[in-house]
């Protein structure tokens, strides 16, 4: 299929879903979705000869026909235990195929100074805080596949914390997919937390069943001064199925956010996620740990916009490939002329586990102002020697040094997570996909 044929096709799906909207096609909301329509047809494609897609080639994406239309799935709680589905220390919500499923979620109705309901629903009950920040980012602007999510978008999340308000519970969004075969999936979560509020965030993107399909995201998360975010992605796709999200982050002053971002699943599977600094004394952690093998190609674009001065930035992103696997880290830090008194860390670090192993790693600084802190780096390589001869000189056998130090490597960042109970299941995870 010829990659203007991808654009066609979404293009007759969107006509074909509106001709069926009757009154809803005149809504605001969905006069965002015509307008970004457009946006989507007027882009092209990117491809491998682009510098920002230089190492993922999305062919087998944009040659395959997708379907948009919502596919009914039954999906009982049992099915979700596997993804760590606990409804009493966690506020649940819960999307199969892409649609809000009320029975697997929890009760978010009544929530004491936060308001948790579709972005649909907002623009229906003209909430402002929807309606002033939602597709806002000036990031997504030119960015296909941002484009194509709102084209799209069935219902979306928003979540807003309201003024020194601190959520009660972690709130754990989980996209789940089933007969799914040839599905696009536009998930979209809107968070706002306005200043001195507190959330705890977990995604989680999952299939329920080896069907092969497309999840497009978009997160806009917005920390407004003294406000405190904290985020946990986890990838865990099936190895048939692609994945793009992109996750844009403003932070106002004093504002904090953190992110860990987990990629162990998808065939091939890209995120890309920046912060922009808004206000100054801002600090923004944006860490992440990707694990593939086989024929996996996972992709990590990052960026951190250090606008205003006095703010802090860490990033640290670790990967383990094997098989044929390919890793790609872009990670830029910008520090612009007023940014004064920043201080950026950088760092990327990778273990090939096989000599076709591969990772393509770029950190990058763009540095205009003078009275900084900022250092980057990579390491590639493999196991330490040193440290292997040290286990085995204890007693240890060779498979099992090995896999201690791969682990104990891959647990470094899911180690300091505060829910003890998340940590254990993912560092299970984590050491079953490396066994």
């Amino acid at each position: 299929m010829e990659k203007t044929d991808f654009k066609e096709l979404l293009k007759n799906s969107f006509l074909t879903a509106e001709a069926g909207m009757n009154g809803e096609s005149k809504s605001e909301f969905h006069q965002v979705r015509k307008a970004s329509l457009e946006e989507f047809l007027s882009l092209r494609v990117p491809t491998v000869k682009d510098e920002e897609w230089k190492y993922t080639n999305i062919t087998p994406i944009t040659g395959r026909k997708f379907t948009t239309e919502a596919v009914a799935a039954p999906v009982g709680i049992s099915e979700l235990q596997k993804f760590f589905y606990n409804i009493d220390k966690y506020l649940n919500i819960v999307f199969v195929n892409g649609k809000l499923n009320h029975e697997l979620s929890g009760d978010f109705s009544s929530l004491k100074g936060v308001t948790i309901t579709t972005i649909k629903e907002a623009f229906t009950e003209k909430i402002s805080a929807a309606e002033t920040y939602f597709n806002k980012t000036a990031d997504l602007k030119g960015n296909i596949f941002a484009a194509l999510n709102t084209s799209f978008v069935a219902e979306g999340l928003f979540i807003h914390i309201g003024k020194n308000v601190a959520a009660e519970k972690p709130v754990r969004i989980i996209y789940v997919k089933k007969n799914a075969e040839n599905l696009l999936v536009s998930p979209r979560n809107l968070i706002v937390a306005e200043q001195g509020a507190e959330l705890d965030l977990i995604e989680t993107y999952a299939g329920l069943d080896e069907t092969s399909s497309f999840t497009n995201g978009v997160t806009e998360i917005y920390t407004a001064e003294n406000a405190s975010v904290s985020h946990i992605l986890i990838q865990e796709e099936n190895l048939n199925s692609y994945y793009i999200n992109n996750v844009e982050v403003t932070q106002e002053g004093s504002s904090r956010y953190t992110s860990l971002n987990i990629a162990l699943g998808s065939a091939i599977g890209r995120t890309n996620m920046s912060t922009r600094f808004t206000g100054p004394n801002s600090e923004g952690t944006l860490n992440g740990l990707f694990i593939a093998g086989g024929t996996q190609l996972i992709d990590n674009h990052t960026m951190i916009d250090h606008a205003m001065p006095h703010c802090q930035s860490h990033e640290l992103y670790k990967g383990v490939l094997d098989g044929k696997a390919r890793g790609v880290f872009n990670g830029k830090v910008m520090v612009r002329q007023d940014a004064q008194k920043t201080n950026a860390f950088q760092e990327n670090k990778t273990i090939l586990l096989s000599e076709e192993a591969l990772i393509d790693t770029k950190p990058q600084l763009e540095i205009f102002a003078d009275d900084v802190k900022c250092t980057h780096g990579a390491t590639v390589g493999q196991l330490s020697e040193e440290s292997l001869f040290y286990l085995k000189a204890r007693g240890i056998g060779d498979q099992l040094a090995r896999s201690i130090l791969i682990n104990a490597f891959a647990d470094d960042l899911v180690d300091r997570m505060k829910f003890e109970d998340l940590r254990d299941y993912l560092e299970a995870k984590i050491a079953a996909r490396l066994s």
